[in-house]
């Protein structure tokens, strides 16, 4: 092994292992990355940036621009009437939702097909009194399923169609992968809709409300002078009134000292963490109160959530500087939020992806900070500018969609369906640009040159070389079934697109060491790396159904390995009867 091999070994090791903490941004790992490979000399200076130009980068970020506009056209906001007048089971509605999700994905960008999916679960969660939670992830693992179908369903199948058209001079053509995700996504779909029913019965919610998961949210509340919480000391909290404090504020000053001494007070602020429920029972009762909104009293003074969505320019910005929500008269009166750790006061809590705000204030002043923000409202909060249920924007799309399975390069395609959009005024470019999802964009064009670095110094050589030492990767199905199991195993902890770009070269060092079609290790790669169901973090999905559907990490793991034993099964036996010779 040469010096510049063991110098991007560790650097591809390191940068797993960050991606995998998820303590740091994705993009700014890449970047670093991305330098940390030039400064060893892993490829010229002239190559850095080639990420930016690459089709797979430029097909992305069209299929971000068009997710926008289909968002907001409501087009799927009436199937709800039409689920509950159909008289269908809870079995057949959780399905049908998943299908039409995976649908939906096979024609765009996961996220994108679960943010639109997502208003008509929660719609039909209500009006059928199904559990939340057998709704919510469905939608999520089908759309991760939907997106094996199709060359643009998913970024992984982008890159190793790239990879693949740069080794042999054609890449997969749009459908091509069908014929192994097609039958996994229904495979899927079938067994999550079972799994869950078994999982998450109505007896596991609670029973006044069955539809609405339990979820633990922070808030900071007055003590007025009859509480029943004033005289008992903070460590009695969680025992006798089922909250956790966190900080105890008298006089504009914080409480020291340890719990047990410290005795709460007329007139001190608590910041504290539990059920909603509790804590609305503790308001009805007096025993927490709040100051009174200014807007409360009028009509249109409403109180919804919203959750902090990947492309959200509020993530990472804390309560206390959120001009969108504050300049429109809207305050956030509580957070559901994913991380454990909660310092100073409510306004210095800091916003991730999942988090869950509890907004209030007027109706349309809310819908118009969600839309600026990029938050998703989990129920109506009045139409969005510029919202209707048009079917044009979704004809146009489909004409692109329809050009490029006739053989049009993707990215020229939906060029055409972006200017398409952009005439009539559905799609406001500079607007849609600002709100891009930038840190998945950033991330995918600083891998590429490393990924290629992977082929280029023999490190992809070296890595098969190896592995042959154990397996026997010279037979086409224990290669296949390595990859397959490869990319798996590093999904549920690392975005399927570095998974991708990876193990591709990786793949096809395995096919040139086996004489086999490279196609065949390649659709494992990308099958491999989007079968994510194992926890709530390996893709951005799973992170906001978790924080949805108030799920605990175990139950990933409990719905998740069916599925993926069944998805590991099903791929490699259809890899083996279309794709080797």
């Amino acid at each position: 092994m040469t010096l510049e091999q063991a110098a991007l070994l560790i650097l591809l090791v390191a940068m797993l292992f960050l991606f995998s903490l998820d303590r740091l941004r994705m993009e700014v790992i890449s970047i670093g990355g991305l330098l940390a490979g030039y400064m060893l000399g892993l490829y010229p200076a002239d190559s850095i940036f080639a990420g930016f130009a690459s089709p797979v980068v430029v097909t992305v970020v069209e299929i971000l621009l068009i997710v926008q506009v289909l968002a907001r056209t409501k087009l799927f906001d009436s199937l709800s009437e039409r689920f509950v007048a159909s008289g269908l089971s809870h079995f057949r509605v959780i399905t049908g939702v998943s299908a039409l999700t995976g649908f939906i994905s096979i024609f765009m960008n996961n996220i994108g097909a679960f943010a639109i999916s997502l208003p008509l679960a929660l719609r039909l969660s209500t009006l059928m009194s199904i559990p939340r939670r057998q709704l919510v992830m469905p939608i999520s693992f089908a759309a991760l399923l939907g997106g094996l179908v199709s060359l643009i369903g998913t970024p992984a199948n982008l890159l190793v169609s790239d990879a693949l058209e740069k080794t042999t001079g054609k890449g997969f053509r749009f459908f091509d992968f069908a014929y192994v995700g097609l039958p996994v996504a229904i495979t899927g779909i079938l067994l999550i809709a079972l799994v869950v029913q078994r999982l998450f019965s109505e007896q596991d919610e609670t029973a006044e409300v069955p539809t609405q998961p339990v979820r633990r949210i922070v808030v900071e509340r007055s003590i007025p002078e009859h509480s029943p919480l004033v005289g008992i000391t903070l460590a009695q909290c969680p025992e006798r009134f089922g909250i956790q404090p966190h900080a105890l504020i008298r006089d504009r000053a914080f409480v020291f000292g340890p719990l047990e001494q410290s005795v709460i007070q007329p007139g001190d602020i608590l910041l504290a963490q539990g059920e909603d429920s509790v804590f609305a029972d503790l308001a009805a009762s007096q025993a927490l109160v709040r100051d009174v909104h200014p807007h409360g009293l009028q009509p249109d003074f409403v109180s919804i959530e919203a959750v902090v969505m990947p492309e959200s320019t509020v993530v990472g910005s804390r309560i206390a500087s959120l001009e969108v929500f504050r300049n429109r008269g809207v305050t956030v009166s509580a957070l559901a939020m994913r991380s454990p750790r909660i310092e100073g006061r409510f306004a210095d809590l800091q916003l991730s992806i999942g988090d869950i705000l509890v907004l209030e204030g007027p109706k349309a002043a809310i819908a118009e900070a969600l839309e600026e923000c990029e938050c998703l409202p989990l129920a109506a909060a009045a139409p969005s500018p510029g919202s209707s249920a048009s079917w044009q924007p979704f004809a146009i799309f489909a004409c692109g969609v329809v050009a490029s399975a006739f053989g049009l390069r993707p990215d020229i395609a939906l060029a055409f369906v972006v200017l398409a959009l952009a005439l009539p005024g559905y799609l406001n470019i500079r607007h849609a640009m600002a709100d891009l999802n930038w840190p998945i964009i950033i991330m995918l064009a600083a891998m590429i040159p490393i990924g290629q670095a992977v082929a280029t110094t023999g490190t992809a050589e070296i890595l098969a070389t190896w592995l042959s030492l154990a397996f026997p990767i010279s037979h086409p199905l224990w290669g296949i079934a390595l990859i397959l199991f490869l990319a798996m195993a590093l999904t549920p902890f690392v975005n399927n697109a570095t998974v991708a770009i990876v193990l591709a070269p990786i793949a096809l060092e395995f096919a040139r060491a086996g004489q086999q079609p490279p196609q065949a290790y390649l659709i494992a790669v990308a099958a491999g790396a989007s079968q994510d169901f194992l926890t709530p973090f390996g893709h951005h999905n799973n992170t906001l159904s978790m924080s949805i559907g108030s799920y605990r990490f175990g139950d990933f793991l409990r719905a998740g390995w069916p599925l993926t034993l069944a998805g590991y099964i099903v791929t490699l036996i259809l890899i083996a009867v279309f794709w080797l010779e």
